[in-house]
């Protein structure tokens, strides 16, 4: 499991717990916010995710996608046939003056 994936794990337990402590009325907002390390206005948001999509409704969308900077597959193997047909043995530090 990715640091990114394990992160999103927790806050999903952290918001299971602080929404049931919520619920039964024994601590705030205010405070439900302050155990996730959020503001008020964020646990708001993350209870109508909660409602409209259950817990998958608190992942992180962003990083599911696909980056919009990378490269395209048969640039990359181009590239990397150019380097082993040109600078065959060659390493880092060569180009790196």
């Amino acid at each position: 499991m990715r640091p990114t994936e394990l992160l999103q794990e927790i806050r999903k337990m952290r918001f299971e717990e602080s929404f049931s402590i919520w619920t039964e009325g024994r601590i705030t907002q205010e405070e439900a916010a302050r155990m996730l390390n959020v503001s008020s206005r964020t646990f708001r948001r993350y209870i109508n995710r909660y409602h409209n999509n259950g817990l998958d409704g608190l992942l992180d969308k962003r990083l599911t996608q696909v980056s919009s900077r990378k490269a395209p597959v048969d640039e990359v193997m181009a590239l990397v046939d150019r380097y082993k047909n040109r600078y065959n043995g060659w390493t880092g530090k060569h180009f790196h003056t």
